[in-house]
């Protein structure tokens, strides 16, 4: 008589199963650790728009806000926002070798840009998701007086309310 060589469904359906538990306990501990690196990003990104704004005033001696310059000189842009400060920087016109400018890795979310009369300096930020972050032991919020941002007006849902933890500004 020959023997039958194999699994039977049922052992199958165990191993699956052994599997599905294991991987939702794997997905369950990485979530600190995605909105850890997610976090790191957001600071990284707020470094290198930093970069770019600092080509732009380079260039142009004041900050992407209420006047804006180009090769043919001065002209009116209102850089007032993340998107805005964003085109402004990778505009052809503006011409400072910067071809993008970051966004917040969650769907959903977006950095601030904010800038003071004139655009003698400027503010970024962005709202971190762990609010234990080690950056924040010795962070000190600056002051926001005299800068227009967008989205300043609100606090709900993830939306800027101000330089108090979860939201990391940086200004110049």
């Amino acid at each position: 008589m020959k023997q039958k060589q194999g699994f039977t469904l049922i052992e199958i359906l165990i191993v699956v199963a052994i599997i599905a538990i294991l991987a939702s306990v794997v997905l369950v501990g990485l979530g600190p650790t995605q909105s850890s690196g997610r976090d790191a990003r957001r600071l990284s990104d707020l470094q290198q728009t930093m970069l770019g704004l600092g080509l732009y005033y380079n260039k142009c001696g004041f900050y992407p806000g209420d006047v804006g310059c180009g090769a043919g000189g001065f002209t009116q842009i209102t850089a007032n926002g993340w998107a805005q400060m964003a085109s402004v920087l990778t505009s052809p016109t503006t011409n400072i070798g910067v071809n993008t400018i970051p966004n917040d890795p969650t769907p959903g979310r977006t950095y601030y840009y904010g800038t003071t009369s004139g655009g003698t300096s400027y503010i970024v930020a962005a709202t971190l998701e762990n609010t234990s972050n080690a950056v924040f032991s010795s962070y000190q919020a600056p002051n926001t007086t005299g800068f227009t941002i967008s989205g300043a007006s609100t606090a709900t849902n993830g939306v800027f309310s101000g330089c108090a933890t979860p939201n990391y500004c940086l200004t110049l």
